[in-house]
């Protein structure tokens, strides 16, 4: 029996450049961007964590109806249309440099295939296997920030409680590791090229309002709408069962909110004020914080091993955060006052 068929009960996974874009009444408003910029980076991981295992716990359930390909395509169509009422990201590629559009449809395709990936390794593998393999990524993009001791230190005892919370273990399905393997590259992708479009900020000439926080999110609309294109020739014929029944298409939309929309809203707005690096150490903190919902949702209690590597995993990330960051968000936010 695979993996996916057990997991009912389950729950845990997934200068800039300065171009115009015109303001909106209800979008982007000066207001609600100074206050989604006084916020701490710390409350958009806290946010991104949560849904980031609410989606798959949805999806897990789905899987009994709809194919893995179908869900997949589910959840990036239902976040591509939350997008495209919310923002209309299509108003802003006319106002893209060549190379932006680029790096937008690169992203697309990121998106598109990284969800296909994933639900192919959970079909296969144990979900704290993909995770494990997944966080490999991560370490890679975190290391390569590391530059004094402290950091290093920060990064090897998240790595350790990483290893303690997911229990890596092997297991006779080759295929599965291909796509796992696969599905880390593009997410270390995907952290790359989000990362870089929420540093790069969009203003208006016309406007007095300057660049805003949801530029990065009016670019990630704009990529999932890419990524819904790319999808819908692999995915449409196996979600085509949820489409005539209410109630799994209803499980669909809940997987791409919880999955695609929030999360994904949250990292940009956590990217625009973060190294990359320190981003990608953060992301350590998604085991823990999947414990931490295991125990309060599902009731499942952590062990003693469980208890240490979320310790590790807290003391890593608070230990890089106070010797990089707080200094850095402190001059980030003075350079963006007028």
């Amino acid at each position: 029996m695979r993996p996916s068929e057990t997991l009912r009960g389950a729950i845990g996974t997934a200068g800039p450049p300065v171009v115009a874009a015109a303001p909106h009444p209800a979008r982007g408003s000066p207001g609600l961007g100074r206050r989604i910029a006084a916020l701490p980076p710390s409350t958009f991981f806290v946010v991104s964590a949560i849904f980031h295992y609410l989606g798959p716990s949805f999806a897990v359930l789905l899987f009994a109806h709809v194919s893995v390909l179908g869900v997949a395509w589910l959840r990036i169509v239902s976040a591509a249309v939350v997008f495209a009422v919310w923002r209309r990201p299509w108003r802003l590629v006319a106002r893209l440099t060549g190379r932006q559009r680029w790096v937008l449809l690169a992203l697309g395709v990121v998106l598109a295939a990284m969800n296909f990936l994933f639900y192919l390794a959970i079909d296969r593998l144990p979900l704290s296997t993909v995770g494990a393999i997944e966080f490999l990524g991560i370490v890679i993009l975190a290391a390569v920030g590391t530059r004094t001791r402290r950091n290093l230190l920060a990064l090897v005892l998240a790595v350790v409680g990483v290893a303690a919370l997911t229990n890596i273990r092997i297991v006779h399905e080759p295929l599965g590791f291909v796509f796992a393997f696969a599905n880390c590259a593009l997410f270390m992708l995907y952290v790359v090229l989000g990362h870089k479009i929420a540093n790069t900020k969009i203003t208006d000439a016309s406007s007095d309002t300057g660049a805003s926080p949801l530029n990065g999110i009016d670019q990630l609309g704009a990529a999932m709408l890419i990524a819904a294109l790319v999808a819908t020739p692999f995915g449409i014929g196996s979600a085509a069962p949820a489409l005539v029944h209410p109630s799994w298409l209803l499980w669909g939309i809940a997987v791409g909110l919880c999955s695609s929309v929030i999360p994904y809203v949250a990292d940009q707005l956590a990217m625009a004020r973060l190294p990359r690096a320190t981003f990608a150490l953060m992301l350590a903190i998604l085991p823990a914080t999947a414990t931490v919902i295991g125990l309060l949702v599902l009731g499942q209690i952590p062990t003693p091993q469980d208890l240490l590597g979320i310790a590790l995993v807290i003391a890593g990330v608070a230990l890089h955060q106070d010797r990089d960051e707080s200094p850095r968000a402190g001059r980030s936010v003075a350079r963006r006052k007028p």
